[in-house]
């Protein structure tokens, strides 16, 4: 017995099958609008990367020509109140090209750019740096004296070209005992966090980073006696390793950017003459980086060591008046994108060099 099929049963199917239709190509539509969505997003992305790169570069191109304008200023010094330090303007500057210019939101056809210079003149070079030099700056941090040998050896061993160590150091067998094992490096350090590989520091990374096991800020209501640490105490250093190294520089301490700690690692000064040769340079104010700054120029070095109390006859031999090595910060914007980049420059007279260009990672 057949049953009939009702017509409006089949304009019913139908219906359904043309509403999945719909539904499908409407799925299909929204899939490739969402689709073009992130194409286009990505292709915006990609051509702020560039503007960003091309930002990054041309703030480092205005730092070089920022240097080597002043490098050409009579006066043979650089010192915090000079405009490339962000100060007012040191003697020569507000006569100059540089006179009026600005380094944070300079404007770069459709961004910005801030620029900050820091000459590494004002630390001392980690890679030059003798027994001496590296076990005063851990005593200044406080380190403990069963320590101090082991980490001076270590750090000298880890640059060294040699497979022989010191009598408290480390060499690659001690490294390849280590989980996971790595070797020494045995050559010149490149970036400073090296340090952190090296015996002595590697348990103790609070010697590298200061205050207390970690590389967070600090309270900031944290007060120490000095009476020691308790059994299983993180020491808890003032500063660091990173507060007081560099690994590029010419190899001596700019006597008038050099802050209070780096001036007590030339040999005789202790902090009341880091002090004193802080309040000369800085002025009737005695705040580095203002307009009554009183810079050493060069012939006055060895006048402000004896003056300070420094009758080390050493200690001028330590010393410069001039930078050649700087680090360049360059914020670039271009509408909501921002990006950090950092260079290295090497000055030589009035030319400047380009040593190294990169992206700092969020975070670094």
């Amino acid at each position: 017995m057949k049953i009939p099929i009702r017509q409006n049963s089949r304009d019913g199917i139908a219906l359904i099958i043309a509403m999945i239709a719909i539904l499908v190509l409407s799925m299909l539509a929204a899939g490739f609008a969402y689709s073009m969505k992130v194409e286009t997003k990505l292709a915006q992305n990609a051509d702020s990367d560039k503007q960003l790169i091309w930002l990054g570069r041309s703030g480092v191109e205005y730092a070089r020509w920022i240097l080597a304008q002043e490098a050409a200023i009579p006066g043979g010094y650089d010192s915090l109140n000079q405009i490339w330090a962000g100060g007012p303007g040191g003697i020569g500057e507000t006569n100059s090209v540089l006179a009026g210019i600005s380094l944070d939101n300079y404007p770069i056809d459709n961004g910005i750019v801030s620029i900050k210079i820091i000459d590494l003149e004002r630390f001392a070079n980690i890679n030059t740096a003798n027994t001496p030099e590296i076990q005063q700056a851990l005593t200044l941090m406080g380190v403990d004296a069963d320590d101090i040998s082991v980490v001076s050896d270590s750090i000298q061993d880890w640059i060294d070209a040699d497979d022989m160590p010191r009598v408290a150091g480390a060499e690659s067998d001690y490294y390849q005992g280590l989980n996971p094992p790595y070797f020494a490096k045995n050559a010149p350090i490149d970036d400073l966090s090296e340090l952190l590989l090296v015996r002595g520091i590697s348990d103790q990374p609070e010697i590298y980073w200061g205050g207390s096991a970690t590389n967070h800020t600090p309270a900031t209501f944290q007060h120490k006696l000095g009476f020691g640490n308790s059994p299983g105490q993180p020491p808890d250093y003032p500063f660091g390793l990173k507060d007081l190294f560099t690994p590029i520089s010419s190899g001596l301490i700019n006597i008038n950017t050099a802050g209070a700690n780096v001036l007590q690692m030339i040999p005789g000064v202790d902090a009341n003459m880091a002090a004193a040769i802080i309040q000369q340079r800085a002025g009737p104010d005695g705040v580095d980086g203002t307009g009554d700054d009183i810079p050493i120029p060069p012939g006055g070095v060895a006048g402000a060591l004896h003056s300070a109390g420094d009758n080390n006859p050493q200690a001028a031999s330590y010393v410069n008046t001039r930078s050649s090595t700087f680090e360049v910060h360059v914020t670039a914007q271009t509408g909501d994108y921002k990006r950090e980049f950092v260079a290295i420059l090497y000055r030589t007279g009035s030319n400047v060099e380009v040593v190294s260009f990169y992206w700092k990672q969020p975070g670094n």
